[in-house]
């Protein structure tokens, strides 16, 4: 059935020619959903403004910083009523060092939270305004899941010296509000456990999967260029670009610097509006 639910909200889309394309792959997982509960104690530096928290990487990838602060975002959720139980969450990131590794923890933390569904784009990457579009119109009717975490730092340099980042976007696309940062700040002030199914396996996110789990619970991994593209095509003129890009006194080049905007600018100006190959510079994302 959810297989079904995925091609046919594809299909309805239009991003995709034929069912076999359309859908991922369908891998059942026979997994331990035991959620073990573990204490902790408050970290001081984790106040949230809209973009986020923004700190070292390696002050993430000590000890339990990170999921201090994503359980505190969860008992947050939970004390607004947001429909967390049962829910679909978007997780997600700039595909910066640690990317990889802090999507595992927060998938595993979510299922223990009561989520249903985690989406993740391909290698772990939604650049914000993708991750805005894939909440505000992925699904059946879009506005389906109830938030996302992004792993960004933004602008800043990444690397295991450099920095890194996390942020929570509500169930509009956008950026939380000040009124929900506030009491994920007060939570991270008196959190006293964190909650993982730990020993759930790590999730390959290198490609379209759909992961069925025990419980009626799925992991998608998605193409994280598709959802941003098709609002993209909402909003401009992509025929009229097109011609613009072909004349012959037109020139361009697009430099993604080895950021998240890379798989992006090779979908949308090579392959969509048939810029050269090579107008493209620096469009594999690099973890530094």
């Amino acid at each position: 059935f959810e297989l079904l639910r995925v091609a046919t909200r594809y299909l309805k889309r239009g991003l995709v020619l034929c069912l076999a394309s359309a859908a991922p792959a369908m891998v059942k997982i026979h997994a331990d959903f035991t959620v073990e509960t573990t204490p902790t104690k408050p970290i001081e530096g984790q106040k949230p403004g809209t973009s986020g928290i923004r700190k070292k990487t390696k002050v993430f990838m000590e000890g339990t910083y990170l999921a201090n602060f994503v359980q505190s975002v969860f008992n947050t959720l939970q004390e607004e009523n947001v429909p967390v139980q049962g829910g679909t969450l978007v997780v997600s990131g700039d595909g910066r060092f640690w990317n990889p590794e802090a999507i595992q923890i927060i998938i595993k933390m979510a299922f223990a939270a009561g989520v249903a569904r985690v989406w993740c784009g391909t290698n772990g990457l939604l650049s914000t305004p993708a991750t805005s579009a894939v909440i505000r119109m992925r699904g059946g009717k879009g506005y389906e899941p109830f938030g996302g975490f992004i792993c960004s730092a933004s602008h800043n340099p990444g690397g295991i010296d450099d920095d890194f980042g996390i942020k929570y976007n509500c169930e509009n696309g956008g950026p939380a509000p000040e009124k929900l940062t506030n009491k994920m700040l007060e939570w991270t002030a008196k959190i006293t456990e964190l909650k993982s199914c730990s020993k759930l396996p790590d999730f390959d996110l290198s490609k379209p999967e759909l992961y069925e789990l025990p419980g009626g619970k799925f992991v998608e991994i998605f193409d994280c260029v598709a959802d941003h593209l098709a609002v993209l095509k909402n909003c401009f003129d992509f025929e009229g670009i097109k011609k613009l890009i072909a004349h012959p006194q037109f020139s361009m080049t697009y430099d993604s610097m080895c950021g998240v905007q890379g798989p992006y600018a090779l979908r949308v100006f090579e392959t969509e509006l048939g810029a050269p190959p090579g107008t493209c510079k620096n469009a594999t994302s690099q973890p530094d």
